[in-house]
């Protein structure tokens, strides 16, 4: 009898021992915790760490991640409001904020991932859809460009970076704002969205390593005509200089010897004009000059018998 006695008491506290480690568990301060009775939840989350106790048997504990999360998404090929593709690699942080009706909706953490590939994935495209490939590349409209003074005045669009009305914190703020609104239905709190790396498409790559390389082109081209044109203002002002020195040079020479002719003539006139003879006789050796530039030896010259020329030939005998 005694031992039939012993042997319930120890069947009853054992058994009692059984349902109270089964009813009883342990919230950690990372988790929060679901009852779900039949599948469905029953009651509020339990969001503060320690002892807790459910049904047993009855009611099953979910452990929900109370941290802040990382979602890292995909690069994906995207076009822009310009036509440009490009690959757009973006990544997150979230937290669940409504523990039940994460639970409802999504039920574990690769269902929620899944959902904000989809959300976050599809307000990225729309982003970068509806802005031009220079808002999503540069970081804010206030940052004032470096440009080179030398192409201040390049025709066309060298060195100028065009205006932007957002750029890319914008962007990224309003892909945030639009993908927080959608995830709050699934128990979810959108923390942060940021772009992780842009590259361009291969042949989009190949496009704008082209134009550049012409820019580069039409600079180089500029400097060069530039270089020509002060090439050709310098060999003019030289040829210039060179005939204004060959000018004065010929004007000194010739006033030399005007000057130098006009002494001599008066030298010989003041010899050859002592008498009558002496003129008549330089008469006669400057007209023997005159033949000798002029006649040659096929020379036909026609004179009238009246011609000064004339006389001292008129005088030869035969």
């Amino acid at each position: 009898m005694k031992k039939a006695a012993g042997l319930l008491i120890f069947l009853i506290i054992f058994a009692g021992g059984f349902v109270l480690l089964n009813s009883a568990y342990t919230v950690s301060e990372t988790q929060q915790a679901i009852i779900t009775q039949f599948g469905k939840p029953v009651g509020d989350p339990k969001t503060d760490a320690g002892l807790n106790f459910r049904t047993p048997f009855v009611q099953e504990v979910h452990m929900i991640e109370k941290r802040i999360l990382q979602w890292d998404g995909r690069p994906t090929e995207m076009p822009t409001k310009d036509k440009t593709y490009i690959s757009v690699d973006t990544f997150g942080r979230w937290r669940i904020s409504d523990a039940k009706q994460y639970f409802l909706r999504l039920r574990d953490e690769r269902s929620a991932q899944s959902r904000l590939n989809d959300i976050l994935g599809s307000e990225t495209r729309n982003a970068i859809a509806s802005h031009e490939l220079i808002e999503v590349i540069r970081t804010t409209k206030d940052r004032e460009p470096n440009q080179d003074a030398t192409l201040a005045d390049a025709p066309g669009n060298i060195g100028i970076l065009n205006p932007i009305t957002k750029g890319r914190a914008k962007i990224e703020q309003e892909i945030f704002e639009n993908a927080a609104a959608k995830l709050t239905d699934f128990g979810i709190e959108l923390l942060d969205v940021r772009f992780k790396r842009i590259n361009y498409n291969s042949s989009v790559q190949s496009r704008i390593y082209d134009r550049m390389i012409s820019e580069r082109q039409q600079i180089a081209e500029r400097f060069r005509s530039e270089g020509a044109g002060e090439a050709a203002k310098i060999t003019g002002k030289r040829e210039r200089d060179l005939q204004e020195i060959e000018s004065e040079a010929y004007k000194q020479v010739q006033t030399v010897r005007g000057e130098a002719d006009a002494k001599a003539t008066e030298i010989y006139a003041n010899a050859f004009n002592q008498s009558d003879k002496s003129v008549e006789y330089y008469e006669f050796v400057k007209s023997l000059e005159t033949y000798e530039v002029m006649f040659g030896d096929d020379t036909t010259l026609i004179l009238s018998t009246d011609s000064d020329l004339f006389k001292y030939v008129k005088r030869i005998e035969p």
